[in-house]
């Protein structure tokens, strides 16, 4: 059968309904105003013709703006005839000399209230934590999704198709070496048995993006694209369609959020942390072996593929940054970090990126052979409810962009590791993450940790002083446990529900032949002060090999590949930005060429000259006070003949 050369198309208002009858190559675009039978010949002729915008269901659908949808063709959106679109528009205000329409903006994409999902598109006053925004291009009639700037390791994800080959069985196939059954045929990336065979607990996340793509998305149906992943959202939504006054002074099912069921998260964003080398994780511990106390530091490092997991992601750890903070025996408070923009620059120009957090929670067994106490185990906890809470607000703040959610974000790919003592009394390395759900539920202030680490308390709507709270809304939150016969229960979780709810285990280890970016690390470590290491002058012109009477540039060419030091002179400011650049090729390719380009830029000479100033100088000979002395209290001075024949010794007068 021939396709229809013409259609009908029915749309709906909140002023009545009428259809159209077009081209299936027609834009949308030309249905504002087609010759008399367009979209607003039909509507009132007070509509602003800016703010008609389509959706494929009366509340909740998709809905956009149809003036953004230049070059969008009828068939390219899977409409067939007969099929019905809603309506929605405003009407303009009265000109009255002062009120006045405003176009409008290019920013906005559309100004419905409701993303492609229904969930409504929230002030940034609405979220207690800072989100930074999603990069995009600056076309406006592309979908979020599609103009989303994912990592080039997600886009080389994206193309893989992540099937896992098997061999031929011997004793289950019956074909030739060329051909394929059941027993023998590649499995999906998120196939139970191979997963349950390797002990893998969490399948990646494009392994997840798999699975669930494959119900969502269906390419022989040739329907349109529909992101498959959506947030989690715990508030109340905002501008309400069913036209009550805003919450808190009132509520319905459409924009109340519907009752939260903990479950264990299935899938994990990271599948693996990877410690370039043993000395990150020494120098961490060196703080603690000085002073007692608890320390805290930030993971620079890049994602790359994890071939032991199909489709997984590890990250690679190549530095830790300690920033200012106050450390105790038992915890540590940090402190503003004003150049935490200069250390991510200069991670950025190293190729790397902040990627996690590292803090230690060790207490010495009093053995005396080295031995710490174990206090995370299967009976206690192994991440407490305040470190769940101060993991979910940095993972908010670390957005993963993705392209296949329809907020063009979709949890995070930041992690949190701990050091702490192990069953056999040894200082181990453990990594998490928290669950999308604990995110939401700290960002809606829904949870708070509690005295016991082991659990996190759900907050109550009412204040201290009795009220009830005009600024959280706080769903009812189950979970589900097995109960002393075996029965798998669900259970209120407030007032508190166990904190293993919320996580996430990671697995980590180090590489097998050490490649660390960084081959040195012997200089001092950032705002160590209270155990007497201090940055200064005079340790970076040791490290480099200048002292007032000579400079070792093929020395200094070596010694530049340590993080720390590239981030100190970074804060002196002597360097340009190209300087800066070359400085760190060569701390990051090691390149002896590189080096000696370093070496005749004017910046570079310019550091040389101040730390020639104050770099290490040659210790003096010692100048006896008094003439022909041979020997006082042991030691032996020389006299004034002596000395100057010593000094002038190997020089010639002629």
């Amino acid at each position: 059968m021939a396709p229809l050369k013409t259609m009908i198309l029915r749309f709906e208002g909140k002023d009545g309904q009428f259809r159209l009858t077009v081209a299936p190559e027609v834009q949308f675009t030309e249905l504002l105003s087609k010759a008399g039978f367009g979209i607003l010949d039909n509507l009132p002729k007070t509509v602003n013709a800016s703010t008609v915008t389509l959706s494929n269901k009366p509340f909740g659908g998709e809905e956009r703006l149809l003036s953004s949808l230049k070059g969008v063709t009828i068939e390219r959106v899977g409409l067939s005839h007969g099929d019905k679109l809603y309506v929605k528009y405003t009407d303009q205000p009265p000109m009255n000399g002062h009120a006045k329409v405003a176009p409008p903006s290019g920013k906005e994409p559309h100004n419905s209230s409701n993303r492609l999902n229904g969930l409504p598109i929230l002030p940034a006053d609405d979220v207690p934590i800072s989100i930074p925004a999603v990069a995009t291009s600056s076309d406006t009639t592309k979908n979020l999704w599609e103009a989303v700037q994912q990592s080039a390791l997600d886009d080389s994800l994206d193309k893989q198709d992540g099937k896992i080959t098997r061999l031929k069985d011997q004793k289950m196939c019956r074909h030739g070496p060329k051909g394929m059954c059941d027993y023998c045929m590649p499995l999906e990336p998120y196939a139970p048995e191979y997963l349950e065979d390797k002990k893998i607990k969490h399948i990646s996340f494009h392994s997840h993006l798999r699975k669930i793509n494959s119900a969502t998305n269906k390419p022989e149906l040739k329907s349109s694209f529909m992101p498959p992943l959506s947030e989690p959202y715990y508030r109340v939504k905002k501008d309400c369609p069913s036209g009550h006054p805003p919450w808190p002074e009132g509520i319905c099912t459409k924009c109340q959020p519907s009752a939260i069921t903990l479950q264990a998260q299935q899938f994990r964003m990271v599948d693996h942390v990877e410690f370039s080398s043993p000395t990150l994780i020494n120098s961490l511990l060196d703080f603690w072996r000085h002073s007692g106390s608890q320390r805290v530091g930030f993971l620079y490092g890049r994602y790359e593929q994890y071939k032991e997991v199909p489709l997984g992601i590890k990250v690679v750890i190549e530095a830790i940054y300690e920033p200012p903070q106050l450390d105790e025996i038992d915890g540590c408070s940090l402190h503003e970090w004003s150049n935490e923009q200069d250390v991510d620059d200069m991670a950025k120009r190293c190729g790397l990126q902040k990627v996690g957090v590292i803090f230690t929670d060790l207490i010495d067994a009093g053995a005396g052979d080295g031995t710490v106490i174990c206090k995370r185990h299967i009976d206690s906890y192994y991440l407490s409810s305040l470190e769940i809470v101060f993991a979910a607000r940095l993972q908010a703040q670390n957005p993963k962009p993705t392209k296949w959610s329809d907020s063009g974000r979709f949890g995070s790919d930041f992690v949190t590791c701990v050091l702490s003592g192990d069953e056999d009394g040894g200082i181990a390395i453990s990594a998490f993450q928290v669950s999308n759900s604990a995110v939401e539920m700290v960002r809606a202030e829904i949870v708070e940790p509690s005295a016991d680490p082991s659990v996190m308390l759900v907050r109550s709507e009412e204040e201290e002083d009795g009220s009830t709270s005009r600024t959280r809304y706080i769903p009812e939150v189950f979970y589900r446990r097995i109960n002393e016969y075996g029965a798998s229960v669900q259970e209120n979780a407030k007032p508190s529900f166990p904190v293993e709810y919320l996580l996430v285990t990671l697995t980590h280890g180090f590489p097998t032949e050490s490649t660390a970016m960084f081959n040195t690390s012997n200089f001092p470590i950032e705002n160590r002060e209270v155990i007497g290491e201090s940055q200064e002058l005079r340790q970076v012109a040791s490290k480099l090999g200048i002292t007032s009477a000579r400079i070792e540039a093929e020395k200094g060419i070596k010694s530049v590949s340590d993080f720390h030091l590239l981030c100190f002179i970074h804060g002196m400011g002597v360097l340009s930005k190209e300087e800066e650049g070359l400085l760190c090729q060569v701390a990051r390719t090691h390149d002896l060429a590189d080096g000696f380009r370093l070496l005749d830029t004017p910046g570079w000479a310019t550091l040389l000259a101040i730390l020639q100033e104050s770099g290490e100088r040659p210790p003096k000979r010692p100048s006896p006070s008094f003439h022909n002395l041979h020997s006082i209290n042991g030691l032996v001075a020389v006299d004034d003949e002596s000395q100057l024949a010593k000094r002038f010794k190997g020089a010639s007068l002629t």
